[in-house]
C-alpha cells in the first residue's frame, strides 16, 4: 500500500465521490482480514460510516463493480466485470469501505472484539486505540454482494477485464 494514513486506514486518505457503488464475486478467498468502523468523507464534507475491510492476498472469481451515476444525459451505469472464463482476479492488500457485505463465509482463526490499533493480519491496516475491531488469518465468502464507497489494491490483476458505460446498463445486482 503506497501511502496509510494517520490511523492506518489507506482508503480514508482520499475524499470518496459521493457515488456508492456494487461489488459482487462468485467468491472470495484471502489470507487475512482485518476490519473495523470508519467515517468515509465525501469533497463537500459528508460524512459516510463504513466497515473497513482490510484482505491480504484476495482471489475473486466473476467479479462485477458497478455504479449508477447522473450525467447531463440522464443516469448512466459504469461497470466493470472481470474473470469468469479467463480465470481469477487477484488483488494484494486490497481494502475496501464497505456499508454492507453479504455471502455465505467462513472465518479461520478469527478474532472479533480486538482492540482495532493491535489489528495485524493485513500490513497497514489497523483502527483508532480503544475502537472495536476484527481480524481473521483466513476467510472465504461465496455469493459476495456489497455496497462501497471506495475500494484500493497494492496490485490488481484482472483477467477478462470489461469496462462499459451505458444508458440502458445494468448494475451488477
Amino acid at each position: 500500500m503506497a501511502v496509510v494514513v494517520a490511523q492506518g486506514a489507506l482508503a480514508a486518505s482520499f475524499a470518496v465521490s459521493g457515488t456508492g457503488f456494487q461489488v459482487s464475486s462468485s467468491r472470495l478467498t484471502s489470507k487475512g482480514l482485518a476490519s473495523d468502523v470508519q467515517t468515509d468523507r465525501s469533497v463537500d464534507g459528508t460524512g459516510h460510516p463504513v466497515a473497513l475491510l482490510g484482505i491480504g492476498e484476495a482471489t475473486l472469481t466473476e467479479i462485477c463493480q458497478s455504479a449508477e451515476v447522473d450525467t447531463p444525459v440522464g443516469k448512466v451505469v459504469f461497470k466493470l466485470t472481470a474473470g469468469g472464463p479467463a480465470g481469477e482476479v487477484t488483488a494484494g492488500s486490497l481494502v475496501i469501505d464497505g456499508e454492507d457485505l453479504y455471502g455465505d463465509a467462513t472465518f479461520g482463526t478469527a478474532q472479533t472484539g480486538r482492540d482495532a490499533s493491535t489489528l495485524d493480519q493485513v500490513d497497514g491496516v489497523k483502527g483508532q486505540p480503544g475502537k472495536f475491531g476484527l481480524q481473521a488469518g483466513h476467510i472465504e465468502v461465496v455469493g459476495v454482494r456489497s455496497h462501497a464507497w471506495s475500494a484500493t489494491g497494492g496490485n490488481f490483476r484482472l483477467k477478462g477485464m470489461r469496462v462499459s458505460v451505458g444508458l440502458d446498463g445494468k448494475r451488477c445486482f
